[in-house]
């Protein structure tokens, strides 16, 4: 994303001009994506004037799919760049602003009222947007630099993980006016991270073939050592994915954002590697970092369950709550949070906190089976079998060996719940 300054709700009103509402070209580039496309471009069909949409060698329904919606679709031959693929989309774009979407991708509805507003002011180039990553491990939050004035020097780079960045770099120094903004608001949700979707598509493979191939020619570049050090890392290739991102460190200069990923990511490797006083230096250094509370969560959140595992309860709790300031609907902050003051023999604050991670997230089954061994505690036992009971259904479906442990466990405590199926 391009370093710009934090635009609130409240910020648009006075940069309104008087001169005609701009139009927005919703611009995608697609393959074999007719499950995902429909709610994608349902999502922007009433705030986009045109949908561009360039498919890259569909054999499933993607092209009827996108016309149905009335959207323009071009064709064009994949060469496994995807920089690319979204330049060449750009040539078909007629609107006055873009917005960038990928098919696993919807735009929040409660964002549409303000999109217009945004892109009616003659101050911005590029507005980021805060994207949710839903079903991530890891990092709940990205802010993507999805959103800009159609431009004649605005371009794609990068094979992987594609940025207008550069490019916006160099029409800064030009053209020093142009301000670039970004939104305190989810405006965007990503299903691309979800487990089975990655397994799907096998994005890891292609990741690291087309990161590696442009880190041979770019081997300074603290963007592709981020991201090709963090996949590294989740794959278990630990100590080169730990050598890229500390390379990436001292090419980084003063770009924030890049900085906290690369020592966000360095925690996650530092803890894989058992290195904890690295990892928790590591995240702290994320943390201090001039970027959005809502991309420190991760950092926050990673760090309190090392303060847990090493045992300092109170630093764990603090920053749990650090986490659930930010973002209060967060159901895995809670779930910790539990965790933690449970260790601390708090139970009556730990069960708050685990009914509302499920509140949250009514499938979160381990929360339901935290929460039981607290009412047991407490003597609730009644109460503590209905949450465990919960537990192993909700286990059934996703662990089926996890669940029967579960109802094994309570049966040799001597209680005795509903049998789990077979």
């Amino acid at each position: 994303m391009v370093i710009g300054y934090q635009l609130s709700a409240t910020d648009y009103y006075p940069l309104l001009t008087t001169h005609s509402p701009m139009t927005l070209s919703l611009c995608i580039i697609v393959k074999n994506e007719e499950i995902a496309l429909p709610q994608c471009l349902n999502s922007v069909k009433d705030v986009v004037e045109e949908m561009v949409v360039l498919d890259t060698g569909s054999s499933d329904r993607t092209v009827e799919i996108a016309r149905q919606f009335g959207a323009k679709v071009q064709r064009f031959t994949w060469c496994n760049d995807f920089s690319a693929a979204r330049n060449e989309a750009l040539k078909y774009v007629t609107g006055d602003w873009v917005l960038v979407l990928d098919a696993d991708e919807i735009l929040v509805p409660e964002i549409l009222p303000d999109l217009q507003q945004i892109v009616d002011s003659d101050r911005f180039l590029v507005v980021n947007l805060l994207r949710q990553e839903v079903g991530a491990i890891q990092s709940p939050y990205s802010l993507v630099s999805r959103l800009f004035r159609r431009h004649r020097d605005i371009y794609f780079t990068r094979p992987y993980h594609a940025i207008i960045d550069d490019s916006v770099t160099e029409i800064l120094c030009r053209e020093p006016h142009w301000q670039i903004a970004s939104l305190d608001m989810v405006a965007v949700l990503h299903y691309g991270y979800q487990q089975q979707q990655i397994a799907q598509k096998d994005k890891f493979a292609q990741a690291e073939k087309i990161m590696s191939g442009f880190l041979a020619s770019h081997p300074d570049d603290p963007y592709v050592c981020s991201k090709l050090g963090a996949l590294y890392v989740q794959i278990g290739k630990v100590v080169p994915g730990i050598e890229l991102l500390e390379r990436g460190l001292k090419y980084a200069a003063k770009n924030e954002e890049i900085l906290y990923e690369l020592h966000y990511h360095l925690g996650i490797a530092y803890s894989c590697n058992r290195q904890i006083p690295q990892a928790i230096a590591s995240y702290q250094a994320a943390t201090r970092l001039n970027v959005s509370s809502f991309l420190k969560l991760g950092a926050y959140n990673n760090l309190g369950s090392l303060w847990q595992k090493i045992g300092d309860l109170p630093q764990a709790k603090s920053t749990y709550q650090k986490v659930l300031q930010i973002d209060p609907n967060f159901a895995v902050g809670y779930y910790n949070l539990g965790i933690s003051l449970k260790a601390m023999g708090e139970f009556g604050e730990a069960i708050a906190a685990y009914e509302r991670a499920i509140q949250l997230n009514p499938e979160y089954a381990q929360a339901y089976q935290n929460l039981g061994v607290v009412l047991l505690k407490l003597g609730q036992v009644k109460e503590g079998l209905t949450v465990f009971q919960q537990a192993i259904a909700l286990y059934e479906s996703s662990n089926p060996t996890l669940a029967k442990q579960l109802y094994q466990s309570l049966q040799d405590m001597g209680f005795q719940p509903v049998a789990s199926s077979d």
